[in-house]
């Protein structure tokens, strides 16, 4: 029996929520990104737009397997802001995200308590928003078919992967048309039978590589 390695999911794009505790402001920001550097971005324009606040508060998750993190108090007592949001990342298991955490002092002193229940409300909140995207490993199956079949094998394999799991890749018209799945591996069998059947034997799947592929729609 294979197993199915599980991965971290991500966020489908950028969501703010704003948060209003004892008068002061957090506004919080969750935003996808590919690599530390492009949260970095995300992060400095964050201070730019915002730049009359009192702080920007930090938290990241980075890497495929979600092993790379880093946070930031920016002023903060230490621990009581980024390290919070991280915390709700971490629990989310999500991945190549950035949450800023912008407050605006309202003139009321919080407490460390209150700035953890705070900041972590601000993130949780703002991800509440969020669209999840699944990730997991698919397998490539290409089928080729000629162009006046095109439309029906098309629908079959709409149909076919809202019901095992897959997803559609590319459709590529050359001398015939080429229609790719992705595929979760413990379906490729079944799949393979299906197609057989459909065109009473005259084609055949070809399984190509292995990739992890965001999945949207995943609650």
């Amino acid at each position: 029996m294979t197993t199915v390695r599980q991965y971290p999911s991500t966020i489908a794009a950028p969501v703010e929520h704003e948060l209003v505790v004892k008068k002061s402001r957090f506004i919080g920001l969750a935003h996808p990104v590919a690599s530390p550097d492009d949260a970095e971005q995300v992060i400095a324009r964050v201070k730019k737009q915002a730049w009359d606040a009192r702080h920007h508060c930090v938290a990241m998750v980075t890497g495929l397997l979600g092993d790379q993190a880093r946070s930031s108090d920016d002023g903060e007592p230490s621990g009581t802001a980024g390290m919070p949001i991280l915390e709700v990342l971490r629990r989310r298991e999500l991945t190549d995200v950035v949450v800023v955490v912008t407050r605006y002092f309202g003139g009321v002193k919080l407490g460390a308590g209150g700035l953890v229940r705070a900041y972590s409300s601000a993130a949780s909140e703002t991800l509440d928003l969020a669209a999840v995207v699944r990730r997991e490993t698919l397998t490539q199956a290409t089928l080729v078919v000629p162009h006046a079949d095109a439309g029906r094998y098309d629908h079959l394999l709409r149909d076919w992967a809202q019901s095992n799991g897959a997803t559609l890749g590319e459709t590529r018209y050359a001398a015939r048309a080429e229609l790719e799945l992705w595929v979760p591996p413990a379906h490729l069998a079944r799949l393979e039978a299906d197609i057989a059947s459909a065109s009473n034997g005259s084609l055949a799947v070809t399984v190509g590589a292995e990739r992890v592929v965001d999945v949207p729609g995943a609650s």
